[in-house]
């Protein structure tokens, strides 16, 4: 049964630990009670674990789907079928049960699969489209389901049919591959050795990366040139071992962290000519200070993208 809340406090439910009350926010339990809350009311937004999003601390005055409870998975062989909710690092592991290769770069993700596979998430050379099948989706214009193989779903670098498009993702057919139980593990190991070295733990409440990576170059290597590292902004700070990373380092605002955003892209297009692209979303109300920030963050960003 659906679960509806509204004035509800979202800052739990973001990995940045920021975000004040939303008008309303709904929990599907099923994929047909996310499918009837779609078709029979409007939604602002379905979002997942909100692990690449910046809720304003302000009041938003908007109306979102989590779906955290979408969360069944079913395995078959080297065929693996999820739900939109499910977390990266629980599939991830339970295909090192099975011994299945291409999910390994998922066991430090703390996104969910709907979120992933609309961004096409990457990392250690595996990608989600890498082993994609096909997947159901809610077509909210046409009010019905309709059904996208890898090549219909336009996979790109941090992109899908689904980033600028009314699909919402139900769940999605996986097809891995056998591997080396030793080579399964050693690459795990290394991924999960990568992150504790090079980027922030959830002890520090985060959004994973900021910016997306310019063409031929790396966002955080321009940001590290830039003496970003360790840049304060009220709460926020530049991570003091990877620059692409914002932390929460002592109750930061949602103003704290766009305004910090704001100096490390100004800062690289300074000295390299170069607008960074932001990769996390903003979720807030128009006509106020942070949406006037993000607006110029984001200005332009189409005619960059193409």
């Amino acid at each position: 049964m659906t679960i509806v809340y509204n004035n509800y406090n979202i800052k739990k439910h973001s990995t940045f630990k920021i975000g004040g009350n939303v008008k309303k926010v709904a929990f599907p339990e099923t994929i047909e009670e996310l499918i009837n809350l779609l078709s029979t009311e409007e939604y602002d937004y379905v979002l997942g674990n909100c692990s690449n999003i910046l809720f304003s601390s302000e009041y938003i005055d908007k109306s979102i789907i989590l779906t955290e409870k979408l969360n069944k998975y079913f395995i078959n062989g080297c065929r693996i079928n999820v739900s939109c909710g499910t977390k990266g690092p629980i599939i991830s592991s339970e295909c090192r049960k099975r011994v299945l290769s291409g999910f390994e770069f998922l066991i430090g993700f703390p996104g969910s699969f709907g979120g992933m596979i609309c961004m096409n998430a990457s990392a250690h050379n595996q990608s989600i489209s890498d082993s994609f099948i096909r997947a159901n989706l809610y077509d909210i214009k046409n009010k019905k389901i309709i059904t996208l193989n890898k090549e219909e779903m336009n996979f790109r670098y941090r992109e899908s049919v689904v980033t600028n498009n009314n699909y919402i993702i139900l769940n999605a057919e996986f097809e891995l591959k056998k591997g080396n139980e030793d080579d399964i593990n050693e690459i795990m190991k290394r991924n999960i050795e990568f992150r504790k070295t090079r980027q922030p733990s959830l002890t520090y409440p985060n959004a994973g990366s900021i910016f997306k990576n310019p063409a031929n170059d790396s966002a955080g290597r321009l940001l590290d040139l830039c003496e970003m590292k360790g840049e304060k902004e009220g709460g926020a700070m530049v991570f003091d071992k990877h620059a692409n990373f914002i932390i929460n380092k002592d109750n930061a605002t949602s103003t704290d962290v766009l305004k910090l955003m704001y100096r490390m892209q100004s800062k690289v297009k300074e000295k390299y000519t170069i607008k960074l692209v932001p990769e996390i979303k903003y979720i807030g109300n128009k006509g106020t200070e942070e949406n006037k920030i993000w607006e110029t963050i984001t200005e332009n960003i189409q005619k960059i993208q193409k």
